[in-house]
């Protein structure tokens, strides 16, 4: 007698499985919070590409990919987020580790982070730039505008810009005047993207620069702490660690950084 056969699973339920798998293996998932990343190179990251003009690469396990941290590729698609986050937008600069995955992991394991929540990162750093080069109308502010812009869209109505995460000034230490002049552009580049945004609080969370390629690091510095504005957080890199340039944060300092930013974030959320 010959044993009975399995029944046979409906072929619907069969093509919807096979399609759920495919899916799930090949599907970039929707953004729901999305962050600009703008600034300099200890925002475009140099942790581990300090060292004989390349980039060590070692990803710590805070800078792993996640299928629920993206990033926005230099051709405006969104993709799974990897170190180095701004290879092919922080363009002529040897890249390493960066605040920017370490800052979504740790928003994403924050119990005050919304269920669900996917994070897109939109880097637009580049390194060696003051701030005068971010104003309204320059190359970089144009960039960041149209990155930000086609995140948005990307989403399909289900993401919105979150924040502005900005880390930048070093540049500014080498001229005097430049360093006076810090508070004031950094006030109207604010006033200009929520304005050309169409977002008039949106968050920006200001990292206060822990070294210089100048000797006016503590006026930049002092500059940064007196802008005011809105909706405006300040996080101090002061006291992590610098690799051996003297310049850029370490690969573990990049990590701490990208903690104490969204930490600074989770705030807004209480």
């Amino acid at each position: 007698m010959q044993p009975a056969a399995a029944p046979a699973m409906p072929s619907i339920l069969l093509l919807a499985l096979l399609a759920a798998t495919a899916l799930g293996a090949g599907a970039v998932r929707t953004p729901t919070l999305v962050f600009i990343l703008a600034g300099q190179s200890n925002m475009g990251g140099r942790g581990g590409a300090t060292l004989n003009n390349r980039w060590d690469g070692v990803v710590p396990r805070e800078c792993a990919p996640s299928p629920r941290t993206l990033r926005l590729s230099p051709a405006l698609r969104w993709e799974e987020a990897r170190e180095p986050l701004h290879s092919g937008i922080d363009v002529g600069n040897v890249l390493g580790v960066g605040p920017g995955i370490p800052f979504a992991h740790a928003l994403l394991r924050a119990p005050a982070c919304p269920k669900g929540a996917v994070v897109g990162l939109v880097p637009s750093a580049q390194g060696g730039t003051p701030i005068a080069n971010w104003s309204r109308g320059s190359h970089l502010y144009d960039r960041m505008l149209t990155r930000a812009r086609a995140a948005v869209a990307g989403t399909n109505g289900k993401g919105r810009v979150a924040a502005m995460l900005w880390f930048q000034g070093e540049t500014d230490t080498i001229r005097r005047e430049d360093a006076l002049a810090y508070t004031g552009r950094m006030e109207a580049l604010i006033r200009d993207v929520r304005r050309d945004l169409g977002i008039p609080n949106l968050l920006v969370i200001q990292v206060g620069i822990a070294t210089g390629q100048g000797k006016f690091v503590d006026l930049v510095r002092k500059a940064q702490r007196a802008v005011r504005a809105p909706n405006l957080r300040y996080v101090d890199a002061m006291g992590l660690p610098v690799a051996n340039d003297f310049t850029h944060l370490t690969t573990p300092a990049q990590v701490r950084l990208g903690k104490m930013l969204a930490d600074a974030y989770v705030a807004t959320l209480h």
